[in-house]
């Protein structure tokens, strides 16, 4: 019984040993990132070297369409930067919404589009859906937008609830 609390000292003193590590150390597998919140390693490139994206317009309205139509409108961009454009990703706020995006490389100057394609199937009334566009620009990500108005299919047969 006179041995446990020895045991707890020594397994006491041998965390606090093994812990008292410099916490501002970073391990060899940390990528450094220019982009980072910690600039101290190294300045960000310069904005002029850096690719930006411009969009000739930021939000489609396609207006009234007929429940069921497949709206699509392409979005057309510039590299007004210094570097090339790679776009990494682009997301939609919901399913029914698909983009696509150029997966090569645009040089600075050079013109791409976006594609945006909306399915109106099940849904009535005012929409307004996003793409969040992932790029190596300043900010990373670029929002996009359509909106519109879906009308009734008159052709269509209405479902009725048989409950």
């Amino acid at each position: 019984m006179k041995t446990l609390p020895f045991v707890f000292i020594v397994a006491g003193m041998i965390n606090i040993i093994s812990c008292n590590q410099n916490p501002n150390v970073a391990g060899t597998q940390v990528v450094q990132n220019p982009a980072t919140a910690d600039s101290s390693q190294s300045p960000p490139p310069a904005a002029s070297s850096m690719a930006v994206i411009e969009f000739e317009k930021t939000l489609h309205d396609f207006g009234n369409i007929t429940q069921g139509e497949q709206a699509e409108y392409s979005f057309k961009f510039r590299n007004s930067g210094g570097s090339d454009l790679l776009i990494t990703g682009a997301q939609a706020s919901c399913g029914c919404t698909v983009p696509e995006y150029p997966k090569t490389p645009i040089k600075p100057g050079e013109q791409g589009l976006i594609k945006v394609k909306f399915n109106s199937d099940y849904r009535l009334d005012a929409f307004e859906k996003s793409v969040v566009v992932i790029a190596n620009t300043q900010p990373t990500e670029t929002t996009i937008r359509i909106k519109g108005f879906i009308k009734p299919n008159p052709n269509s047969i209405p479902v009725t609830n048989p409950f």
